[in-house]
Formats: C-alpha cells, structure tokens, sequence
C-alpha cells in the first residue's frame, strides 16, 4: 500500500459513529483493511468525467413504483381464523418451541 488515507483516529471516530465496539488490536487491523479498501478503489478516482451528468438511480427518470397508500377493509376476525387449525378465545393457538410444549 503506497498511502495511508486513515489514520487509526479516524478509524476509532468511526467505530463510534457506527456504535461498534472495537479493541485496540481490532483497530489496528481495521486500519490497514480501510486503507486497502481505499487503495483498491484509487483507480476509479482517474476516469475523465468531464460533462457526464450524475446518474441517481441505475434505471434512470424512475420515480416512485409503490402504488397509492389506499385504506382497504381488512378481514374480520372470523375470516381471519376460519382456516386455523386450532384457536382459542379468538386467538389462533400455535404450538409452544420454547419451554414444556404444549399449545399456547
């Protein structure tokens, strides 16, 4: 690696934004890692980009594609468990995976 782009204050700063606890020795290798991430990336940095416009979205003038936000009535509750294989007190009563077994 020819340059160092970050420096392990940087590195540490960065940790702390990010919320991530790391040790010293943890710091010390994400360091070298970033920097060669960086070195890596060095070349793309040289392409003439002189009058290319920014691109913002790799599919172009698409916008948004969710339709409408439109209030529908749901199911009734009925409807809801009418296919459940077991319910209780209009709950539907599942298989307990933790604990004694049994259905809760």
């Amino acid at each position: 690696m020819s340059e160092q782009y970050l420096d392990e204050k940087d590195v540490r700063g960065i940790a702390e934004y990010v919320r991530i606890g790391l040790t010293d020795d943890e710091v010390a290798a994400m360091t070298v890692d970033l920097n060669n991430v960086i070195e890596t990336l060095k070349p793309i940095t040289e392409y003439d980009l002189e009058g290319v416009e920014p691109t913002f979205h790799p599919i172009g003038d698409l916008s948004n594609v969710m339709r409408e936000d439109v209030e529908v009535p749901g199911f009734t509750q009925e409807v809801a468990l009418s296919n459940a294989p077991k319910q209780q007190d209009g709950c539907f009563l599942i298989p307990s995976i933790l604990g004694e077994g049994g259905d809760r």
